[in-house]
């Protein structure tokens, strides 16, 4: 009896543990597929303040959101 609840426990714990590292491995390959910001979106921002962003800024921007991620 004991046995079967100690199976079910250490069952439950390496299920988590794989999830866990499954989910954050799939999270990471999808942010990198697929970045959250991009240079459009940047000019976009930019312009809506009312500023015209040169590329040179663009890039700035995106190397600043590359480092934070």
């Amino acid at each position: 009896m004991w046995k079967d609840i100690l199976y079910l426990v250490i069952g439950l714990l390496v299920g988590a543990a794989a999830g866990f590292f499954i989910a954050r491995t799939y999270m990471k390959k999808y942010l990198k597929k697929n970045p959250p910001i991009n240079e459009q979106m940047i000019r976009t921002m930019m312009s809506g303040m009312g500023r015209t962003p040169s590329q040179k800024q663009v890039n700035q921007m995106m190397k600043q959101m590359n480092k934070y991620m």
